[in-house]
């Protein structure tokens, strides 16, 4: 068996998103031997990129399941396309709505209700929604993907998280929402923003300029985590998740199933600072090695052709270099790791990230 991995180039200009490809099987057989998975499709302009690349590379325009990590538009939407132009078998996505039983109990304001609620969560997630109502139109079975939820044979691709009780927890904080902070929290929380200021970092190899604090919105935690094993080679793919939802995911008793050693992980939300910290990436990928040290990991973060500084962060690169992984950023291209797979004419290598000793970042 062979798997490739496609980071479709997503962001032309300075806005990051996420569209990736996968297929998995005997990669020199036919169709039926193998199994083609999408996940995310980048912004709408992405999803007609996502198909080509597919037919073109795959030679198929079937694809057994599609997976919507979270209601981002630079995740979400390009997943209209596919499902219009490609024949998909299933969607695997979240369905905020339908868990809105007791909701209103989450909040101070009698006047709502728990069918006024669904009714926020489907117009300001509109394009989940819409996304569901297409696949519905077209006889694509629906699945909402939680943790143990498995692809054909579970020891291959299996959800990791977010589980149903935490994923229903995040709810109240999503978009649509009645306010939950009280206006002092939000003025503390604007006048931070306000105040960010630009210094000059030193780095000290193997420690990180990164805190285990969780900071990144409860959407993006809500992100669907997923894990695929080919071959005693174990493959992350975290979406937008921030500390709490990795740090869950490495909690399920089949993380690491069958002794899978990892060999690529997806840098969580372009490279964020906000979505990982040392504790987690201790968890997920080790601690820190020797400099010079290799653990022949790839960890791969999809960002805009011009998305620096914010994406990625030079101390996320430097954290993730610190555990002797091979760090990549896409820059608006796409990038394709394979293992036991047909090559491809005038593809190559891509140059790692380098290590940054100084540089200038917000705090």
């Amino acid at each position: 068996m062979g798997y490739e991995i496609d980071i479709i180039g997503v962001g032309q200009e300075s806005k990051s998103g996420d569209a990736i490809a996968i297929r998995w099987g005997n990669l020199y057989g036919p169709r039926s031997e193998q199994t083609v998975v999408i996940i995310d499709g980048g912004f709408r302009v992405t999803g007609a990129t996502v198909v080509d690349h597919i037919k073109k590379y795959y030679g198929t325009d079937l694809i057994d399941a599609v997976i919507s990590t979270h209601p981002d538009q630079d995740h979400i939407n390009g997943l209209d396309v596919v499902l219009d132009d490609l024949d998909v078998r299933e969607l695997w996505v979240h369905q905020p709505w339908e868990h809105n039983a007791g909701l209103a109990s989450k909040f101070a304001d009698g006047r709502v209700t728990d069918f006024s609620l669904s009714e926020r969560l489907q117009e300001s997630l509109d394009s989940a929604s819409d996304l569901v109502v297409k696949a519905q139109r077209k006889g694509i079975h629906i699945v909402e993907p939680f943790a143990g939820i498995s692809l054909c044979n579970e020891s291959e691709l299996r959800i990791l998280g977010p589980t149903p009780d935490y994923y229903e927890s995040l709810i109240p904080e999503f978009d649509g929402m009645p306010r939950t902070r009280d206006p002092i929290t939000s003025f503390l929380a604007e006048f931070t923003r306000t105040v960010a200021r630009a210094i000059r970092f030193v780095s000290t190899w193997g420690v990180d300029a990164l805190d285990d604090a969780d900071t990144t919105s409860a959407k993006n935690n809500s992100s669907v985590i997923t894990q695929l094993i080919v071959e005693g080679r174990l493959l992350l793919f975290t979406g937008d998740a921030g500390v709490t939802a990795l740090s869950h995911a490495a909690d399920q008793p089949f993380f690491y199933s069958q002794e899978a050693k990892l060999r690529f992980i997806q840098i969580p939300h372009h490279g964020s600072r906000r979505n990982v910290g040392p504790t987690v990436l201790n968890r997920l990928i080790g601690e820190p090695v020797s400099e010079g040290q290799s653990r022949d990991i790839i960890a791969i973060a999809s960002t805009a052709k011009k998305g620096e500084p914010k994406h990625p962060r030079k101390a996320v690169i430097n954290a993730f270099t610190h555990r002797g992984t091979k760090v990549l950023a896409t820059r608006g291209n796409t990038i394709n790791l394979a293992h036991n797979a047909p090559g491809r004419h005038g593809w190559g290598a891509v140059d790692p990230e380098p290590y940054h000793w100084t540089y200038d970042d917000e705090v």
